[in-house]
């Protein structure tokens, strides 16, 4: 049997949005009536149409159906937790790597004097939350030990766990556990909750807010020619397919966050599919996260022009994401991106 997905497209925010909803000529996303929509494309694995939102009671029952079903849920209000407000576009997720060998920053706030005063800086600039992490997981990298991993990050997360939201990047169970005992409001697991098998329980046990990231093999050989029949329906797939499982463990709450794992098992078209699409998932019900800020898709495509910190692609990338209702940004440069935002918002403002 076919299978549909509805992505919804051709967004328009701010006062105009407002008064198309209340037209009834858009609808809003995630109930957010300054920011909606009056088209969605109808997309199976051997065809996609684009079509008006006026248009959807020209389609055959069984579909008709089933988009309208989507639409009740790519419409419906998300929950606000963890520091994130989904009823703003977007929330960011400021990055502060504890590590000697993340990809772009490694060893630059590892310390405890640098990197407490970073996290400051990320919460003084915009960030909503910010994400600690203690174990590099760039392509190509290997585990580290658990003693290790905790033992760069305790110390930041003892001091500051409580007063500021944070977001524990990592793997494995035991430092969930002593993260969420500091104060740690949630969890994000680019493994999508694969690696150790004690998570799902730990996460239902306390109920904790997490992000299901999609990544393909491990750090260490996720980039060794990664290969899919079609990435944005086979990763929609896995979310659909994790979220059933993870019920059927007992996890019944709605706090849960899905990230598309740009850079994580894919290669430049996988991910730029994914970054042209990425509306789609909100078809799943849950805020979407991306993690674009100075990844390789950047340098690929800018060439002599890329920097080392990319910022330009990272503005480009993240402003297009936002306008596509990406709820959550995860970025090194805060500030910057904060700037462009505000910019932008002015500039598209009706």
């Amino acid at each position: 049997m076919k299978k549909y997905y509805t992505r919804v497209c051709n967004f328009t925010y701010s006062k105009l949005s407002i008064e198309l909803v209340n037209k009834k000529k858009n609808l809003p996303l995630n109930g957010n009536n300054k920011f909606s929509f009056s088209q969605i494309e109808i997309i199976t694995r051997d065809s996609r149409k684009i079509i008006n939102l006026k248009d959807i009671k020209k389609l055959p029952k069984s579909l008709r159906v089933k988009i309208k079903k989507d639409l009740k849920i790519i419409t419906k209000k998300n929950n606000n937790f963890s520091n994130l407000n989904f009823n703003k576009t977007p929330n960011i997720m400021g990055v502060l790597n504890l590590t000697p060998d993340s990809f772009s920053d490694g060893g630059k706030f590892n310390k405890k004097k640098t990197g407490l005063k970073h996290a400051f800086d990320l919460l003084k600039f915009g960030a909503d939350i910010v994400d600690v992490g203690g174990e590099s997981t760039r392509p190509g990298s290997k585990s580290i030990s658990e003693k290790k991993e905790w033992n760069r990050i305790e110390k930041i997360i003892r001091e500051i766990g409580k007063k500021i939201p944070l977001s524990l990047d990592t793997r494995k169970s035991s430092i969930m556990n002593k993260g969420i005992k500091m104060g740690i409001k949630l969890i994000n697991d680019v493994s999508g909750l694969t690696y150790d098998s004690k998570t799902i329980d730990l996460l239902k046990k306390n109920k904790s807010p997490f992000i299901i990231q999609h990544s393909l093999g491990t750090p260490e050989n996720m980039q060794n020619n990664p290969k899919y029949k079609n990435e944005l329906l086979d990763i929609y797939d896995f979310f659909e397919e994790k979220i059933k499982f993870l019920r059927s463990k007992g996890i019944k709450h709605r706090n849960i966050i899905i990230d598309p794992g740009i850079g994580f098992g894919k290669n430049l078209k996988h991910n730029m599919n994914l970054i042209r699409d990425v509306s789609i998932f909100h078809t799943l019900g849950f805020p979407i996260l991306l993690g674009l800020s100075r990844k390789k898709f950047i340098k690929e495509l800018s060439g002599k022009n890329d920097t080392k910190e990319r910022v330009g692609g990272t503005i480009a990338s993240s402003l297009y994401s936002m306008m596509q209702g990406v709820q959550i940004l995860r970025i090194h440069d805060v500030n910057e991106l904060i700037q462009s935002i505000k910019v932008f918002k002015q500039l598209i403002k009706n």
